[in-house]
């Protein structure tokens, strides 16, 4: 992955802003220090996130990573005021780690779908043959061991890049004797033509790119499924109203 990649990453970008922020609180306690005031460290945690979140405002960023940015250093030190052992914070981190692993990069943070989008996503299958699906992030493998259950004629996989969701949803194939497959990695690995159906929940900015590689690689005859997300480079042949949760379906027919 090239340097310019990795810094393009909001999470990244959103981590520069805090610390390009440091010195200017720096500066505006020394200030208030000059003026007579007795600035503590709550003030300097809300000039701090302050000044990040102005930071992150600049950089456009999306705007709840204005929140992240605004609350962070008052997080960072609502923590100090409790005697918290460090080993906590390391296996909050450790935790946190292999639950969204690469979530930096790739902008897609765990997202649930539901069981209403699994029935709305069976329901739109074809009917009466074999199918090949696949969940791209599939998580804690919900849909896929819907549709194995559900519909005996269809091969259902899902992937997974993030370890711990991955792991979970081995394990529950495993227990509950589905023919379920759970691949852990990155779906940019996969040739989508071995596919009659691909599924994804991922966020909207990774559909432009999923767009890109389901138009290179999708047969003729298979269909592009996304819940919630749109893409904005062509319009859905379905659009398909999931009641229960005013979201939407999208697919695209190759």
């Amino acid at each position: 992955m090239s340097l310019r990649r990795i810094l393009r990453a909001p999470a990244i970008q959103a981590l520069l802003c805090q610390l390009a922020a440091f010195p200017l609180t720096l500066l505006v306690v020394f200030l208030l220090a000059r003026a007579g005031a007795h600035p503590s460290y709550l003030t300097a945690a809300l000039v701090q996130g302050a000044c990040a979140a102005a930071l992150a405002g600049w950089r456009r960023l999306a705007r709840w990573w204005l929140a992240i940015q605004l609350l962070f250093p008052l997080a960072v030190f609502g923590a100090s005021q409790f005697e918290v052992p460090p080993w906590l914070f390391l296996a909050v981190f450790l935790f946190m780690l292999v639950l969204y692993w690469s979530t930096f990069r790739t902008q897609v943070p765990y997202y649930p779908s539901g069981r209403e989008a699994w029935e709305a996503v069976a329901r739109q299958l074809p009917q009466g043959r074999e199918l090949a699906v696949i969940d791209i992030g599939s998580g804690l493998g919900g849909l896929v061991l819907h549709l194995a259950r559900r519909r005996p004629d269809v091969r259902a996989t899902g992937i997974e890049l993030a370890p711990l969701p991955w792991l979970a949803s081995w394990l529950r194939a495993r227990f509950a004797g589905s023919r379920a497959v759970f691949l852990r990695g990155d779906y940019e690995s996969l040739d989508f033509a071995d596919y009659d159906a691909v599924f994804a929940y991922l966020s909207p900015a990774a559909m432009t790119a999923l767009w890109h590689k389901a138009r290179r690689e999708m047969r003729p005859g298979s269909m592009l499924m996304s819940y919630e997300f749109a893409i904005a480079e062509s319009t859905a042949s379905i659009a398909v109203d999931v009641p229960e949760t005013g979201r939407t379906l999208y697919i695209w027919h190759f």
